[in-house]
């Protein structure tokens, strides 16, 4: 494994690593300084085949991007443990923890078949207080949580796409919309809600794969 402060790579580089990632596109558009403090919060890390990027059971606060290669997720951390994913480039993942407070449930491998894999880690720790506007403002975190909830409804439509039939399959459809004023402190905290609502529903569906962390509590049925 091999990590690089993105001040240490030239901007150019940089810029064409970030397409990938629509969040840091829009905060882009949105306001230069507040993209200079996400990049300040990032590191870009190169791992070799089956090199472990995450492992189940660790703490930590770091978001992560898959920029080249891919990603093998698997619940166990064994030579004989079973593949339950592929992470992408583009795709979000690491999202749980910080949302739920639970140690990492999955462990995951650069792939054996691609030369390296390029992640960008970024401390999701900015964005936590959600009450906080200090250097991180409305409007990124707001950008940051409208990003996390699409991400984490589009991953449990793939989970009810593939199990249909399951009893968690339209669980995800029932948690509301915000429907009101946007561009505010209470749809920021509409959002928060949902994301850690769907966040626990996610690893509703990962505790299916054996995955499930201690102290868990499902989500209520309405």
């Amino acid at each position: 494994m091999e990590m690089k402060p993105l001040s240490k790579l030239s901007r150019d580089y940089v810029e064409q690593l970030l397409t990938v990632i629509p969040l840091f596109k829009l905060v882009k558009q949105q306001d230069a300084e507040q993209y200079e403090l996400l990049l300040q919060a990032s590191h870009v890390f190169t791992y070799e085949p089956n090199e472990v990027v995450l492992r189940r059971g660790d703490n930590d606060s770091w978001l992560y991007f898959l920029l080249k290669g891919r990603l093998a997720v698997y619940i166990e951390d064994s030579q004989k443990a079973e593949l339950v994913n592929y992470v992408t480039p583009g795709e979000v993942f690491g999202d749980l923890s910080q949302l739920v407070g639970q140690p990492r449930t999955a462990t995951v491998k650069a792939e054996p078949n691609f030369r390296e894999s390029m992640v960008l880690a970024m401390d999701a720790s900015i964005f936590s207080d959600i009450d906080s506007m200090g250097a991180i403002n409305v409007k990124t975190k707001l950008a940051y949580y409208r990003s996390v909830v699409h991400n984490l409804r589009w991953k449990l439509e793939v989970y009810r796409s593939q199990h249909l039939q399951h009893v968690l399959a339209n669980k995800h459809r029932k948690v509301k919309l915000y429907s009101g004023t946007k561009d505010t402190t209470e749809e920021l905290h509409a959002l928060y809600t949902q994301a850690q609502t769907l966040a626990r529903l996610l690893l509703e569906w990962n505790y299916e794969f054996g995955a499930l962390p201690p102290d868990f509590s499902p989500v209520p049925d309405d």
